[in-house]
Order: structure tokens, then C-alpha cells, then sequence
């Protein structure tokens, strides 16, 4: 079948590894599920996996992707929750210290098709377009996890998103706005600022500026860059959810201010399949949608990957088969 697939990895020039073309398809256990891919979502892990840092050399060739949407064979139409990992040891399998996303060790969704364990499948709701679907598992269920199960805030609080444009924190914009919450944006550009507000955020602000008043949870993933300011942004009891360090994962921390004002910082990673449907029925439910700023077809994912390398996204890319 048709494929984008990682021939190899390289840390200095990632998509000199990319390869789109006929790949046989990586055997998987016989009793998962055919999901006949109709539209698949780019993310910086698939960049990442090919300098090397969510795949390993010797799992090379290995189909990129953890996102899809598509029909099994059966005819159900299905989003595909990308998290692999021991259902019977870890009710919530993002607390598998061994679980996987789709491409790490098993093969991902950008290609003709794709195969999951059936658990893995989620009824897409029909309001939900194909592409829209596609963009949700990752990007979209990570900042939903980060606001409803880690942040702490009640409707009315205010929300800091550390970043304006990445998949993770656009979509906490977005997510925040439903969830009742008040939501503040910094962001070094004021293109990406104009975005933030395009998104429905309440204020934007340029990064590391001193804010009107502290916040109650701060949306961290840009890393060492923002997290001094993401810990000085804080009131008393506030918590920092972190999903990701684009700017460097290595941040100092005054740890007299954490301590005085019993700040908490929490790491929060995905999301379960029980988050990802609450997810689905709160876009039911308010008609927000993410937005896809150029779908390509999987003959032209490498134009989306370099986009996508590029940093200059707005929105979800996404490649149809």
C-alpha cells in the first residue's frame, strides 16, 4: 500500500528520511482492526520520529502518523485513539510506563490504511467531518486532558496558554473558551497574537510580559523559553500543567516561590479513550471544530511535512489518501 514512512532517521535533516510510496504492510496482531484511512493529521511527533526522537533506528521503515480517522471494514465510521498500552495492568493507559503511541512500535496512520486493537476504535459522530475528526487524537486530546483533568480550574477561572499557534495550545484556546474559562494568550508575534484572538481568547499578550493579575493554571508547552514566567504568571495554588518543551525541556525554576505560594507543577501526556469521547460529545455538544489550514493528499505529504517543520501552522494540517 501507499505510505508516508520514515526510511531511516536523521537528526539534522529529518525529511531527508521521508518517503512516500508502496511499503508492504508491517505485520500486527491478527486480531486487530482494518480502518481504512480517509483522512490523517500531521504533528511534531512525526517530525520528531524522524530525527529520532520518538522512533528508534532499528524499527526503521515505520509508517508516521498517530492520527486518523476512516471506516472499518465493517462500515463503521471510527476515529482511532493513538495510545497502545496495557489495558488490563493500567485502567488509564497514559500511566503505562511501556505504552506507545501509533508509529513508535506499531505501524501509524498515514497510509491506505491502518490496524488497532478494536478497544481502539471511537465511534466518529456524524456531525464531525472526516478531517476535523483526524485532527483530534493527539494535539486536540492532549490539551483537553491538561484543562478538565490536570488544571484544576472552575469555570470563570483564567487560563495562561503559553503559546499561540501550536497544535496543543490552539487547541487549549479554543477548548478553554467552551470549558467556561477565561483565557489569556502570549505569543512572541503579533500574527500569532491576531490568531489567538481569531481562536476567541479573552487577552493575548506578548511573551514573558508581566500580566494584569495572576492566573489560576498556566497551558506549558513551550518549555525553557516561557516556564519563568509561566511560574511568576501564578496566584497562590496554582498549578503549571506540562505537555512538552519546544523551546528546550531544561528550565530553571525558583523553588522559593513554588513552595511559598504551594504552586504545583503537573506533567500530563495524551489522554485516555474515556477523555477522548467526553471530547468528541463537547464538540457535539458547542460546535467547536479545530481548524485544518491545508489538507494534501498523501502523494503530497511532504509539502505538509516541511510546513510543519517550517513552524509556520496555524491549525491542523492534514492528508487525505
Amino acid at each position: 500500500m501507499i505510505a508516508a514512512f520514515a526510511a531511516g532517521i536523521d537528526a539534522e535533516a529529518p525529511l531527508s528520511q521521508l518517503v512516500i510510496g508502496e511499503i508492504n504492510e508491517p505485520p500486527v496482531p491478527e486480531d486487530w482492526v482494518t480502518v481504512h484511512v480517509r483522512a490523517a493529521s500531521l504533528n511534531h511527533h512525526d517530525v520528531w520520529a524522524l530525527r529520532g526522537a520518538a522512533l528508534k533506528a532499528e524499527r526503521v521503515p515505520m509508517i508516521l502518523g498517530t492520527d486518523a480517522s476512516g471506516v472499518t471494514d465493517d462500515g463503521e465510521e471510527v476515529v482511532v485513539h493513538a495510545v497502545i498500552g496495557d489495558r488490563a495492568a493500567f485502567p488509564d493507559e497514559t500511566r503505562d510506563p511501556k505504552r506507545t503511541l501509533l508509529s513508535e512500535i506499531w505501524p501509524g496512520t498515514l497510509a491506505q490504511r491502518v490496524r488497532v486493537p478494536r478497544w481502539n476504535l471511537v465511534p466518529k459522530p456524524s456531525a464531525i467531518s472526516f478531517e476535523e475528526a483526524a485532527c483530534l487524537p493527539t494535539a486536540w486530546l492532549t490539551a483537553y486532558r491538561m484543562i478538565k483533568a490536570n488544571s484544576g480550574t472552575r469555570e470563570g477561572d483564567t487560563l495562561l496558554v503559553q503559546g499561540a499557534a501550536g497544535g496543543v495550545s490552539s487547541a487549549a484556546i479554543v477548548l478553554g473558551r467552551a470549558l467556561g474559562l477565561q483565557v489569556w494568550v502570549t505569543s512572541r508575534t503579533e500574527e500569532k497574537r491576531s490568531w489567538a484572538r481569531e481562536l476567541g481568547a479573552n487577552a493575548v499578550f506578548e511573551t514573558g510580559t508581566r500580566l494584569p493579575e495572576r492566573v489560576h493554571a498556566v497551558i506549558e508547552t513551550v518549555g525553557e523559553a516561557t516556564f519563568d514566567h509561566s511560574v511568576k504568571a501564578l496566584r497562590p495554588g496554582g498549578v503549571i500543567v506540562v505537555s512538552g518543551a519546544t523551546s528546550g525541556p531544561i528550565a530553571q525554576v525558583d523553588l522559593r516561590r513554588v513552595f511559598a505560594l504551594q504552586l504545583r507543577i503537573v506533567g500530563s501526556s495524551m489522554g485516555t479513550k474515556t477523555d477522548f469521547i467526553e471530547l468528541l460529545e463537547l464538540l457535539e455538544r458547542t460546535g467547536i471544530r479545530p481548524t485544518v489550514q491545508q489538507t494534501f493528499s498523501l502523494a503530497n505529504a511532504r509539502d505538509a511535512f516541511a510546513l510543519m517543520e517550517s513552524g509556520d501552522v496555524f491549525g491542523k494540517l492534514v492528508v487525505t489518501p
